[in-house]
């Protein structure tokens, strides 16, 4: 039975419904576009694991290892400290950042579904080259090609997810991106758990190639996939092509609502010369205000340190390599329950509440982690096996603040708020089409977006 959705809009006395179902085909075609963000969890959680593996660091960082067993005499913070082991790690996300600024403009042009083959497609070539690896130039280079995979699909996947969803369930739906984030990180860390194990210390060698099962699904499943109607549209499709793509999508012929809204926006757009300086108008401020601050304060948090470094901090406190790869795998665990309680409360509780309550739990969390290390562990000090599993317990409280909150809303909102002429360079329940009206109700930003909208919708 087909749904409708009602808004109620300042200056609009009638309600505007879109009809939709739940199909099978909308559920599967999200399901495989959110396996761009498994390839970017698989990839933290992986990276993380091998680098505190002793075989890895024999082979390709014998420094550090050395300094990891042998050498009483450095601090505790500084064990894996060297130049060319940071740059095997951050090559990824500079690569992810330069291609960021391409996959923008590709998206735009050849749509989301093509952005995401191309993604998967890089990862699927890094991810060979880091798993064949004899030398550590064969490593950079392959984390230079995941990094671009990486900025690619996590440009793309959840603006795709955000326009393929009903508006009733965008926040589920986008929220499912990081879901799928804390899946691979999961994963990964669970595998790296058994290959760590294998003996001849090749198991790092398996641990990167399961990439590519993810990235394979990902690529392979695109093809597969239709693009957004929204995207269709931004490309200059005919109207019967997108009327039958969205069609096909809600389930039901009774789409014309949403068309014209869909329409509207896209004559709205036309008008829009070069969407990169128009971005910087005195009207799109507070979008281009909170798409800034949110994915920076989601970064800042801190959750990379956590999520990528965490089999080496539990190896700093005094876990071993086994233990240290476990523990990965509880915390990775906590946020992926987390993170599945965001995409069922997300609609009913909204963004603003689960940004607070998630990020007061990550600020006790961090506060309580940092005091007990800096008066137990110091330098050259060691925690005891109950300060330890304390420190643990910390590190699961805040990444389940993370998972409920930072996590999938960091991705939700920037992809949610934007008009479609600028979308690719409050909200719960509301059509995507109309986003801009919730900046003309607001009660700060209005006097940014509303003056020079009232004069748009006079025109």
């Amino acid at each position: 039975m087909a749904v409708g959705i009602a808004l109620q809009t300042d200056g609009c006395s009638s309600s505007c419904e879109y009809n939709w179902k739940m199909t099978p085909y909308l559920v599967l075609s999200c399901m495989l576009a959110a396996m761009g963000g498994v390839i970017f969890g698989y990839d933290i959680g992986i990276s993380g694991g091998v680098t505190s593996m002793d075989s890895f660091l024999k082979k390709f960082f014998p420094r550090v290892y050395v300094k990891m067993k042998g050498n009483t005499t450095i601090s505790n913070y500084c064990k894996f400290d060297s130049e060319l082991l940071t740059s095997f790690t951050s090559s990824l996300y500079v690569a992810g950042l330069v291609s960021t600024f391409f996959a923008a403009s590709f998206t735009r042009k050849f749509g989301r579904k093509m952005t995401m083959t191309l993604g998967g497609a890089a990862f699927l070539v890094g991810t060979a080259l880091g798993a064949a690896a004899v030398k550590v130039y064969m490593l950079i280079l392959g984390r230079l090609l995941l990094g671009v995979g990486v900025g690619f699909t996590n440009q793309s996947v959840p603006l795709y997810l955000s326009e393929m969803a009903p508006p009733r369930f965008r926040g589920f739906f986008n929220n499912g991106f990081q879901f799928s984030v804390g899946i691979g990180v999961l994963s990964a860390n669970l595998i790296n758990y058994g290959t760590q194990k294998i003996a001849g210390g090749w198991g790092w060698r398996v641990s990167l190639a399961l990439a590519a099962l993810p990235a394979s699904a990902l690529t392979v499943g695109s093809l597969f996939l239709a693009d957004t109607p929204n995207s269709l549209m931004d490309r200059g499709a005919t109207h019967e092509k997108i009327t039958a793509t969205l069609c096909r999508i809600r389930g039901t012929s009774d789409v014309e609502l949403e068309l014209n809204d869909m329409v509207r926006a896209r004559n709205v757009s036309k008008n829009i010369r070069h969407p990169y300086t128009s971005i910087f108008s005195r009207r799109y401020r507070p979008q281009l205000t909170m798409a800034i601050l949110i994915p920076f304060f989601q970064q800042v948090t801190g959750i990379n340190v956590i999520a990528f470094y965490a089999p080496l901090l539990f190896r700093t406190i005094g876990l071993r390599e086994s233990a240290s790869l476990m523990s990965s795998v509880v915390t990775g665990g906590a946020g992926l329950v987390t993170t599945f309680l965001s995409m069922l409360i997300v609609d009913k509780f909204g963004r603003r509440t689960l940004f607070i309550v998630g990020g007061m739990l990550m600020l006790c969390a961090q506060v309580a982690v940092g005091a007990i290390m800096a008066e137990k562990l110091g330098d050259h000090g060691a925690l005891s096996k109950a300060d330890s599993y304390l420190v643990l317990v910390l590190i699961g409280i805040y990444v389940s603040g993370f998972g409920i909150s930072w996590g999938p809303l960091g991705w939700l909102v920037p992809s949610e708020i934007y008009p479609l002429e600028i979308r690719s360079a409050e909200t719960k329940d509301i059509p995507i089409e109309q986003m801009a009206r919730v900046w003309r109700m607001h009660w700060f930003w209005h006097r940014f977006a509303g003056e020079e909208e009232d004069k748009e919708v006079g025109n």
